[in-house]
């Protein structure tokens, strides 16, 4: 029989049990061994039971259990040790509050989706996880974030496979009640509450949950409660679900309804308000329309209140194509705002234009969620050295006039959270060469000194490591791939091949991820025989595991699974490589550390950063990947292995995955599987051992999330926080103003003449140019609006400079009587071979983060340019 109604009935802890609760929800356990490990010892076999989840072993362990452990000395004393480690953890100051100059008070962080643990569903893929670390390393370093997101009754889908290999997809609902979460309440014990305003005088509710990260508070914004109408109670149904406006709600809810969340927040708990706001990709980008009505409110006009929002926000893209950006219909949206909608007092038009890609190749009609996040931002960030220039690229037509290089778009490499992806055996090992308390600050905020320890550790102990890891991932493997084949519908009696999958003496490659198209899923599957040579080497064999989700809707991504399923059921080789179903956290904190080769053939430039490389590098597994995301960044081949790409624009796709896979299939027949296999004098592989301890030693320190939130802070939260305190209302009128002028009486700044002192095509290295530049500025615009820069490097072929330096020149006298200006400097020559130089104006603000903030610039037209004698070679 079927309930009809369904409660949550929470245990009573005896009394001298009830820091336990406390224990349970401050996810800080999910990272924390001391914690977890006294959990365990509540009931073994339940605590496996229950997927290691603190709230449901205490919703489900029996009463007398918990009387016998209230009358126990031991237990208790545990007990007080780790309830003792959290209060300081949450209390004491950290390496945030050691930093000198006024950090900011609080930042506000907002993502669709968080990663902290498989006990909170809340994540599809790198994106989640990432922004899961990023509060958990906020958290140890002490930085006063605040997380926001939506609260998914379905989460992202469960995976299994059909009988012959097609995904299937499966939505459990979640009980918030059942999860580690505790609703947000006001002073009289009603839950707190948030509105936004719909078309048709309807409106969408929603109420907030707390997860407490550590020392961080995510709030979670929960649509399905009785007070909404059913489409409204849906909004929160499933993470990426849903047509277009579907998808534009969840985003307004996450970005105005999150920033009305965050002000809840503070008002009910005295929290200091965020100074600085970050956008975790452009989902959330409404909240900027948000803070802008707010001040709205207070008196400001929309320019002076945009200029203020901008000055504290910050914005980080993880796409490096526009079709993984979302894009609304300008209509679509234009109904959701102004009169008898969300934001009334807001003009409807200045909403559109903050969205609208209006720039070259852009389509006028869409209402683009990045170019928002980049408008509304003043600082922005890819999240790799390679995705930072190719954000640069793809958003140049925001800033037209300027190189893509100039683009004010950084870059800040993500990160992962060591303690979290790090496995006991491997932290134990660090632990015992150093000390536990220094091997914890190793991981959570990195030193190269603790790090270099890793030298010191013996040879024998780090293969036997890694060999006792690797048979751990085989037991996992094969009782996960037995339970996915009863899902497919197999009998017992059919499985007892099973029990010979994979050798814990075999090398081991680890593939796991998403499975869009350009992750290449099936490249390994290009040359079929080949790939058989390979795992049935009579000498050097090697076993796969793989694992990945593709998008509900991708049907090719789900052909691909199904061919590589296929491939993987073939008798011949299914003991050498597996397919497991349901990637998520939990699968992937034991496959990290168990493989010995993490492999990653994506089209590059397509990899935004990959972390995936990162949690196996910290655990001692080698890279082998193609040159994208933070391996372009950081290989060494003392460390692991590059796949040469033919990313030619000549080459045909085809063509391409052709000649990338024979060079993944080389590497693997002539270097890997040997360096693994040949022994040295002591009967180890050195070379292998060697890699491994240069792995830890050299990525270790910049693999972290704890180096990843402290360039965060140093780079990004603090100067925007500075920002945001230089703005107050009257500066954000007065900058608001100032734009406007100068935009208005641009087009009247010229470069008009261009002289040198040197009148020959060549000079010496480290001579001097003197530059004479006449500049008009027309009406309206001072000299004190602009800065005159002669901008000076190498020059290519074409006669473009490359590795640019500017140089602002300086003014000389007073305007002559056309009103045109002289400006005068020094150029030194300080490269050889072809150099080049040009001059250009820019405007020139104290409240400006970059001279290409406004996009624009004015340069010397070709006449003067031909007359300046622009060229040295």
């Amino acid at each position: 029989m079927k309930a009809i109604r369904r409660f949550t009935v929470r245990p009573v802890l005896p009394e001298p049990l009830g820091p336990l609760s406390d224990l349970a929800r401050n996810l800080r356990w999910s990272w924390h061994d001391g914690t977890r490990d006294l959990f365990r010892s509540v009931d073994p076999e339940r605590w496996a039971a229950t997927g290691r989840d603190p709230v449901r072993l205490l919703g489900s362990v029996a009463t007398e259990r918990l009387t016998e452990l209230a009358a126990d000395r031991d237990f208790l004393d545990r007990l007080d040790t780790v309830a003792g480690d959290l209060h300081a953890y949450m209390t004491g100051d950290r390496w945030y509050q050691a930093q000198p100059g006024r950090l900011p008070a609080a930042v506000a962080y907002f993502s669709p989706e968080f990663g902290i643990t498989a006990a909170l569903p809340q994540y599809s893929g790198g994106l989640g996880i990432l922004a899961g670390d990023h509060l958990k390393a906020a958290s140890d370093l002490g930085a006063p974030l605040i997380g926001v997101g939506l609260l998914y009754r379905h989460g992202y889908f469960r995976q299994s496979l059909s009988r012959d290999g097609w995904q299937q997809e499966h939505y459990p609902v979640l009980d918030p009640n059942e999860l580690p979460l505790d609703q947000l309440k006001e002073a009289d014990g009603s839950p707190a509450r948030i509105t936004l305003a719909l078309p048709g005088d309807r409106s969408l509710r929603a109420r907030i949950w707390l997860a407490q990260v550590g020392r961080i508070p995510l709030l979670l914004l929960d649509s399905d409660v009785e007070e909404n109408d059913l489409g409204e109670r849906g909004v929160t149904d499933r993470l990426y679900g849903g047509g277009s406006e579907h998808r534009l709600l969840q985003e307004m809810l996450l970005g105005i309804g999150g920033v009305r969340a965050v002000r809840t927040y503070c008002r009910l708990t005295g929290h200091a308000a965020p100074e600085v706001f970050h956008t975790n990709e452009g989902h959330a980008g409404f909240l900027g329309l948000e803070r802008i009505a707010e001040l709205r409110a207070d008196g400001l006009d929309f320019d002076a209140a945009l200029e203020a929002v901008r000055a504290g926000t910050v914005f980080t893209t993880h796409t490096p194509v526009p079709a993984g950006i979302d894009r609304f219909d300008r209509d679509l949206v234009a109904r959701h705002f102004g009169p008898h909608a969300e934001l009334p007092g807001m003009e409807v038009d200045r909403i559109l234009r903050l969205g609208m890609e209006t720039y070259p190749g852009g389509e006028p009609n869409l209402f683009n969620m990045a170019v928002m996040g980049l408008r509304l931002a003043q600082r922005a960030n890819g999240v790799s050295l390679l995705h930072g220039h190719v954000s640069r690229e793809m958003f140049s037509g925001l800033w037209p006039g300027f190189d893509p290089e100039e683009v004010p778009i950084t870059s800040v490499t993500n990160g992962v959270h060591a303690p979290t992806w790090v496995a006991p055996e491997v932290f134990r090992l660090g632990a015992r060469q150093i000390g536990t308390q220094r091997a914890e600050e190793a991981l959570s905020v990195g030193d190269s000194d603790r790090w270099d320890s890793v030298a010191d550790i013996d040879d024998q102990d780090i293969w036997e490591l890694r060999r006792s890891l690797r048979e751990l991932l085989v037991l996992e493997v094969r009782e996960r791939l037995r339970a996915s084949w009863r899902q497919r519908g197999a009998g017992t009696a059919e499985l007892g091949w099973i029990d010979g999958v994979l050798d814990p003496d075999v090398l081991t490659i680890g593939f796991a991820r998403r499975v869009p198209s350009y992750k290449r899923l099936t490249l390994m599957l290009r040359d079929r025989d080949r790939l058989m040579d390979l795992l049935l080497h009579p000498d050097r064999p090697v076993q796969i595991v793989i694992a990945g989700k593709a998008h509900p809707a991708d049907d090719g991504g789900k052909r691909l699974i199904q061919e590589l399923v296929r491939f993987a059921d073939d008798p011949r080789v299914r003991h050498r490589i597996v397919f497991l179903p349901d990637y998520g956290m939990a699968m992937a904190q034991k496959l990290y550390p168990g493989c010995d080769i993490w492999l990653n053939n994506p089209l590059r430039p397509l990899e935004a950063c990959g972390t995936s490389g990162m949690k196996a590098a910290l655990n001692g597994c080698l890279n082998l990947s193609v040159l994208d995301g933070w391996w372009d960044e950081w290989f060494q081949p003392d460390f692991g292995w590059a796949i040469p790409t033919a990313d030619g624009a000549g080459t045909d796709p085809d063509r391409r995955d052709d000649i990338e896979a024979a060079a993944l299939y080389d590497l693997l027949e002539q270097r890997v599987t040997r360096s693994f296999y040949e022994r040295g004098r002591s009967g180890l592989p050195d070379r292998w051992i060697e890699m491994v301890r240069r792995t830890l030693s050299l990525l270790g320190p910049k693999v972290l999330a704890g180096r990843m939130v402290r360039e965060y802070v140093e780079r990004l939260y603090a100067p925007a926080a500075h920002a945001h305190r230089a703005m107050d209302a009257d500066s954000a009128r007065a900058l608001a103003a100032w734009k406007s002028r100068v935009r208005g009486a641009w087009h009247g700044v010229t470069v008009d003449h261009v002289e040198t002192s040197v009148a020959t095509a060549t000079a010496q290295l480290g001579a001097t140019l003197g530059l004479r530049v006449r500049v008009g500025l027309g009406g309206g615009i001072e000299p004190e609006d602009v800065e005159v820069q002669a901008v000076a490097g190498r020059v290519d072929e074409e006669d473009r400079i490359t590795d640019a330096t500017a140089v602002p020149l300086k003014p000389v006298g007073t305007c002559d009587e056309e009103g045109r200006w002289v400006y005068e400097g020094p150029l030194s020559l300080d490269r050889t071979g072809p150099f080049g130089y040009t001059v250009r104006i820019l405007p020139s603000h104290r409240l400006l983060a970059s001279g290409a903030e406004l996009g624009l610039v004015a340069v010397p037209a070709e006449d003067v340019a031909e007359a300046a004698g622009l060229l040295m070679r």
